[in-house]
Parts: C-alpha cells; sequence; structure tokens
C-alpha cells in the first residue's frame, strides 16, 4: 500500500479554512474517523493536555458529518508515564487512521521522539495508508533540517538548523519547512516573516543549507497536501506556498497543484 497523505499547516489548523483542509482528508477515510493527536510538540507545557484536547473540541465540533473519535498520543517526555516507548502510550497510534500534531515547540518534539517507538509507529502507519497532518511546531519538525524558533527569536541564540525528524524522507525529500511564511505580528517596528526570522535574518539562514535542500514556506491560514498516490501538492486556505532551492524561486497560489516533484532539489523549477 503506497504512502498515505501529508498535510501541512503553515497556521490556522482550528480554522475555516482549516476545517476545510481536515475536511478533504476525512473524506478518504472510513467513518468514524478514527483521529490520534500527538501532544509531544506542546509536551513541555503544564497545559499540553489542554492544547491537544482544543484540537480535539474542534475536529468533534466542526467535522461531525464524519463522526471523529479522538484519542491522545501523550508522548511529553521522556520519562516517566508520558514515555514515548511505553506500550499505552504508543497504541493510539496504531488504531488511529489520522494522526495530528501541531502547536509548541519543534526541537522539544525531536529530542522527544528521535529513536522512539513513538516515531517508529508513526512511520510504519503513514507507509500503510494512514494520514498525517502537521501544523505549526510540528510541521518545522518533521523536515530534515528544522528551524529553532524559539531559541533563535525568544531566547537570541545564533543562527543554525537542527536535524529534523525527517519523516517525509522517506519519500525522497529534503525539506526545510516554515509555517508563519507571511506574518507580520512585529507590524511596522519588527519584520516576523519567513517563520518570526525576517527577510535579513532568512538571507543567511539559506545560505546555511545544503544545496540539496528545498525550503518549503507555508503562509498562515494557508496549507498544503502532499499526495504520494497521485504525485501532486494541492494548496488551500488563503494564502500560498514558496518553494526554494539553492538558486530558484517559486510560488503557488491556494487553490492550485504542482508536482511532487518539485519538492526535490534535482529537477529545475520552471
Amino acid at each position: 500500500m503506497p504512502f498515505g497523505p501529508v498535510a501541512l499547516f503553515g497556521s490556522g489548523e482550528t480554522s475555516r479554512a482549516g476545517r476545510q483542509v481536515h475536511e478533504r482528508l476525512f473524506q478518504r477515510l472510513p467513518q468514524p474517523v478514527r483521529v490520534a493527536i500527538l501532544e509531544t510538540p506542546a509536551g513541555f507545557q503544564p497545559n499540553a493536555g489542554l492544547v491537544a484536547a482544543k484540537i480535539r473540541d474542534f475536529l468533534v465540533e466542526h467535522l461531525q458529518n464524519y463522526h471523529p473519535v479522538v484519542r491522545f498520543v501523550p508522548a511529553r517526555r521522556r520519562d516517566g508515564v508520558y514515555n514515548p516507548d511505553a506500550p499505552l502510550v504508543v497504541e493510539p497510534i496504531d488504531w488511529a487512521d489520522y494522526l495530528f500534531a501541531g502547536p509548541g515547540s519543534p526541537t522539544y518534539m525531536i529530542r522527544c521522539l528521535t529513536g522512539t517507538q513513538t516515531l517508529a509507529r508513526l512511520r510504519e502507519r503513514w507507509a500503510a495508508g494512514a494520514t498525517l497532518a502537521f501544523a505549526s511546531a510540528a510541521a518545522i519538525a518533521v523536515g530534515r533540517y528544522a528551524l529553532p524558533v524559539y531559541e533563535i527569536y525568544k531566547v537570541g541564540a545564533d543562527l543554525y538548523w537542527a536535524d529534523g525528524l525527517d519523516i517525509l524522507g522517506a519519500l525522497g525529500l529534503r525539506l526545510a519547512i516554515m509555517p508563519h511564511w507571511n506574518n507580520r505580528e512585529g507590524g511596522a517596528e519588527l519584520d516576523t516573516s519567513h517563520c518570526f526570522m525576517g527577510v535579513e535574518r532568512f538571507r543567511y539562514l539559506r545560505c546555511m543549507l545544503p544545496s540539496d535542500t528545498v525550503i518549503l514556506g507555508i503562509d498562515e491560514q494557508t496549507a498544503c497536501i502532499l499526495d504520494p498516490q497521485s504525485g501532486q501538492v494541492t494548496v488551500h486556505g488563503l494564502g500560498q506556498v514558496t518553494l526554494l532551492t539553492q538558486d530558484s524561486e517559486r510560488t503557488i497560489p491556494h487553490g492550485q497543484a504542482f508536482p511532487l516533484a518539485w519538492l526535490r532539489a534535482d529537477p529545475v523549477l520552471p
């Protein structure tokens, strides 16, 4: 069986635009749709359970026609009852057809999941046809290289890239995924575009990546769905996605599709 589809949200996974993306994916799945929400990205927060519960409430309330049944994967830390290697923690992944992870810290998610049974089973379920959906921090974490947003933007660390979970490497992709691409939170005084990095810092970050890496920038309130079976990527929501290789750049607006091969550095983008 081929790999299942993957949705990458720039933000807005619980917005009206986000609901439409979830619905497109739910339409392909048997009902009731079985959803597992991974708590890891926000696992360092005292309210990690509440973060996941809000996602559940949104799916249950706004996608009632698909009768979603939601369970949680509380893989919050590498010790105690929340250990991502614990069988009871991992079990909902085997049960679910739709696996979601969202807000939090990408580097925390990477540290907690690398080499664990939670990550191994996630990969196996996807290879068996399950659908994956990643938003914000989780979208960053699943690429080959991950942007340490908090460390740079909040703490003031020198610019660098962390090794990501590289889940999409199974498709031959070497991605650096950057949600919040068109963020304007800083207003006129602070450039927070390019996932809070701003144009100037991003210019240096881009040069730090290996030449075979593709940067996938996803606007807020926007998502793209990668479909390995059709070999297509479709853009949904209010904005666009931006593809950058070492020497090329292309934008694809919402409502459009492009070949999955464009996410590899080998082809020359027209």
